[in-house]
């Protein structure tokens, strides 16, 4: 294996080295405490442990601690790291903290070992089948780097070999190697980035959990910021995959809110013991729920916590739902021009010597978000888009019979030619390079923001031209009506509700993000009853009142007859 990846992976180590993903003692002790109460620490001569990447030793020192001392019974510590002095660290608290634990500490990288094992078929690497070495407990928080930093091939390799797909994290790998290092009967207790249950990208590692281990609890920390980095943690507790009938994962959720608390807990391990809204000594408040896994009907599905107040709840809203918005138009990013500093403006005029190009159009971004109606742009910005749809084909427009727009971006051409991939694909060199739909952008479109608190989700009628930093949909069929009942109910406490019975991916702040595989699942009530008439007509009533005294009013109307559109009544927090 060349050495290029290795220094790579490195770097990654030595960020984490530096205290970026360092496990803190308090979660470190909640997962070896999981880990024995599963009760099943075997009575062996020779107890195997291991940790595929060691950092400062805190999950290994905290297990140690715990095992039960066992007459005649030796235990074999195992770990890698790729960072020298992390492992001579470790060395030296274990050695000194455990001094009858026989120490395997290596300057390795067990990803390397993964991919030594798929290049080379070595049988002599970790998974040789002659050399397999299996643990009796796992104790990992694998790094959380996208692969990338492997470099394309390596990337390539992992993904093939381990059936990955999208956008994977290194920790999918790592995930993948303890499952085949675990004995059947053997216990692992991972921390991981929570944010692979419920995104499209983290299928496949959902789908290596539940292929490769018998899982038996999960812990979903939320934005609880047990890390000092911006890592929203969670923990997996299973057995091998050892053929007995799986269990049904427990599934517990802690995320803050702003409820008035009903109990108190020193802090967020602590207040997992309870159930409902506790308040933490250091004044937040979190919500605290016990369920059951729902990995829904494929492996690789979102997972969800389901409790039997969340499913009834979720009932009734199916039973009230016509159709999801992904059923009644596409949902897709902004265009992305790959060189914004030439074809986005807010100086045309100044820019151009008064020869404005004739093909601008408005732009629209995060800068006017607003629920219903855009904010005034602060700037007059457009954008130069040299594209439209012929007899139903996108095509590039002549910039010929476009004198102005041909004089600009023939000024800029030397810029817009270095973009070499624009070139290999075929296209003419002044293209966008991701246009959308040119024969959308008149008609009536939803538009949104991909991260916010609220929802925040805005008509937009004006024939401007949506940027990569915002999503869109346009009904098909052109159906305005549909925009404006799509709109009533993404910017209500309902869609609030759904989200977080739904998805609940939320980030630090209590912030949601509105992105296409959460927006194109939201629901849509039958359209032509007399009460999504009336939401409709108040829909587009708020939309013109927006800035008026009344719209705080009319929204707050317009949340209880969306809420009544699905057979619920309104939930009132805070």
């Amino acid at each position: 294996m060349d050495s290029k990846p290795k220094r790579r992976y490195q770097k990654v180590a030595k960020e984490k080295s530096d205290g970026a993903t360092y496990t803190p003692q308090l979660l470190a002790d909640f997962v070896a405490t999981q880990i024995i109460n599963a009760g099943i620490v075997p009575d062996n001569d020779i107890l195997n442990i291991f940790d595929p990447a060691i950092g400062d030793g805190q999950l290994l020192d905290s297990l140690l601690e715990r095992i039960p001392q066992k007459a005649n019974q030796t235990i074999h510590v195992y770990g890698y790291d790729t960072n020298l002095e992390a492992i001579n660290n470790a060395t030296a608290t274990l050695s000194r903290k455990h001094p009858n634990a026989v120490l395997h500490l290596q300057h390795e990288d067990f990803l390397s070992h993964v991919l030594e094992c798929y290049e080379t078929s070595s049988q002599t690497s970790l998974f040789g089948q002659n050399s397999l070495l299996k643990y009796d407990i796992i104790i990992a928080n694998p790094p959380y780097v996208r692969t990338q930093i492997l470099g394309a091939d390596r990337a390539k390799i992992l993904a093939r070999e381990f059936g990955l797909e999208g956008r994977i994290d290194l920790y999918y790998a790592f995930i993948i190697g303890m499952a085949k290092v675990l004995k059947p009967k053997g216990v692992a207790g991972i921390i991981v980035s929570n944010r692979f249950m419920t995104t499209k990208s983290g299928g496949s590692a959902r789908k290596a959990i539940l292929d490769g281990f018998n899982l038996m609890k999960v812990w979903d920390f939320g934005d609880t910021k047990l890390f000092e980095a911006a890592v929203l943690p969670a923990v997996l507790l299973a057995h091998g995959s050892n053929g007995a009938v799986h269990y049904e994962p427990v599934f517990t959720s802690i995320y803050q809110c702003t409820e008035k608390p009903e109990v108190q807990a020193a802090n967020p391990i602590e207040a997992l013991t309870t159930d409902g809204i506790v308040g933490l000594d250091d004044g937040r408040a979190f919500k605290v729920q016990h369920g059951t896994l729902d990995s829904g009907p494929m492996h690789d599905s979102v997972w969800r916590i389901a409790t039997t107040t969340n499913d009834a709840w979720l009932d009734t809203v199916k039973a009230h739902t016509w159709k999801m918005f992904g059923d009644v138009g596409k949902i897709r990013v902004g265009v992305k021009t790959t060189a914004d500093k030439v074809f986005i403006r807010s100086d045309w005029e100044a820019a151009t010597g008064g020869h404005i190009p004739e093909l601008l159009r408005p732009l629209i971004t995060h800068h006017v978000a607003r629920s219903f109606r855009a904010l005034p742009p602060k700037k007059d910005t457009k954008i130069l888009y040299p594209h439209e749809v012929v007899n139903g084909n996108r095509r590039c427009i002549d910039i010929t019979r476009h004198p102005n727009s041909e004089k600009y971006l023939l000024e800029h051409k030397t810029a817009l030619e270095g973009r070499k991939y624009v070139i290999e694909a075929g296209r003419k060199w002044y293209e966008i390079w991701v246009p959308q739909d040119p024969a959308a952008w008149n008609y009536p479109k939803l538009v949104f923001r991909d991260i916010s608190e609220k929802p925040t989700f805005w008509v937009d009628d004006s024939g401007g031209v949506v940027n990569g930093d915002c999503y869109w949909l346009v009904v098909e069929g052109k159906n305005t009506d549909l925009v404006w009942l799509a709109a009533a109910v993404a910017n209500s406490t309902f869609i609030e509700s759904f989200y977080d019975y739904s998805f609940n991916n939320k980030l630090y702040a209590g912030r949601r993000r509105f992105i296409t595989q959460y927006v194109e699942k939201f629901p849509l009530p039958a359209h032509d009853t007399p009460l999504s008439t009336e939401i409709i007509a108040l829909a587009k009533r708020i939309h013109e009142e927006i800035d008026t005294a009344d719209a705080t009013g009319l929204v707050k109307q317009l949340n209880a007859m969306v809420w009544q559109a699905f057979g619920l009544v309104e939930e009132v927090t805070g």
